[in-house]
């Protein structure tokens, strides 16, 4: 199975794509996947050990100052693409990226502290910036922060209080929780799945008339990934973990940011984030790739040269 694990994103993106009506249905069962990945990945991480790092400080400013800076740049020539460029760049780091980023070779306590740090600091940053941009300005921040926070906080909160209580009163059912954290994997490409069938449907719901806006919402998206990738990728090589930094930066919770589209912002702001999951997945799908051939291509044994049959 592991063979065609660079696969799976890319099915999951298809089956999205033309199955997404009865995949939008689905939509409920996310949030629970989410806690069963994360579940799993928290199980296979000594808690204790986390360690917070510089690196995550410079990879949160980066969505802080650009996600704002890009959008006052933008609103003066379009308020929908300015919109859905900062929704993209401010959203929380994907609940995922444990899974991929340590399949990729990034260290697990690093990648995990950041998705920590990453969630509960765009739940902070995300009320201040919609308190004065998007449809619900006159929302108190305190409001705000708590709807915020009710997304992000029983899929990330609660998986993480479990796992310290295990690995304190019973490291035994932990251990059996951490053999299975490679389902994880499995999980999250039907939450991908659901996630891609939410966002197609809703652009064949809504997007007519729309076209020219979408087209820039998606150019723009791909534009987006390749930057925060490659930034997160030298943030993080000069901290030691390049994989760490890339995936933290560039592996964002897609599904968070449609959400907060549709609250804040118009609507139609959603297809940032909605083309940035395909566009991220299949990035990931590239890496998956060409990791395992680099490690197929490593474990072959080189064969022995020729013997010439000169005299020695």
């Amino acid at each position: 199975m592991q063979k065609f694990r660079s696969l799976i994103l890319p099915i999951a993106i298809v089956a999205g794509l033309f199955c997404h009506h009865w995949l939008a249905m689905a939509k409920p069962a996310v949030p629970f996947l989410i806690f069963l990945i994360l579940l799993l990945n928290f199980s296979a991480t000594e808690i204790k050990k986390l360690r917070f790092s510089p690196m995550h400080g410079w990879m949160l400013l980066f969505q802080a100052v650009v996600s704002l800076g890009l959008y006052f740049l933008l609103r003066m020539w379009d308020e929908l693409l300015a919109q859905g460029v900062m929704v993209g760049v401010l959203s929380p780091v994907a609940a995922s990226v444990v899974v991929i980023a340590c399949m990729l070779g990034a260290n697990r306590a690093t990648i995990t502290a950041y998705s920590l740090v990453g969630n509960f600091g765009i739940a902070i940053l995300a009320p201040i910036y919609f308190s004065f941009i998007g449809t619900n300005v006159e929302m108190p921040f305190w409001d705000s922060f708590l709807l915020v926070l009710s997304k992000i906080g029983p899929t990330i909160v609660l998986p993480l209080l479990i796992i310290i209580v295990l690995q304190l009163v019973a490291p035994r059912v932990n251990a059996v929780i951490a053999k299975r954290k490679g389902w994880s994997f499995y999980l999250w490409g039907v939450a991908l799945m659901i996630t891609i069938g939410q966002a197609i449907d809703f652009i064949f719901l809504h997007g007519s008339g729309h076209w020219r806006s979408i087209a820039w919402l998606a150019v723009a998206s791909l534009i987006g990934c390749a930057v925060q990738f490659g930034c997160g990728h030298l943030i993080g090589k000069r901290y030691g973990d390049r994989i760490a930094g890339g995936q933290g930066l560039g592996q964002r919770n897609t599904a968070l940011a449609i959400w907060m589209s549709g609250m804040y912002l118009q609507p139609l702001a959603s297809i940032f984030p909605a083309t940035y999951s395909i566009w991220q997945n299949l990035y990931n799908s590239f890496q998956l790739w060409q990791h395992d051939r680099r490690a197929a291509e490593a474990a072959t044994p080189t064969a022995p040269e020729p013997h010439s049959g000169c005299a020695q």
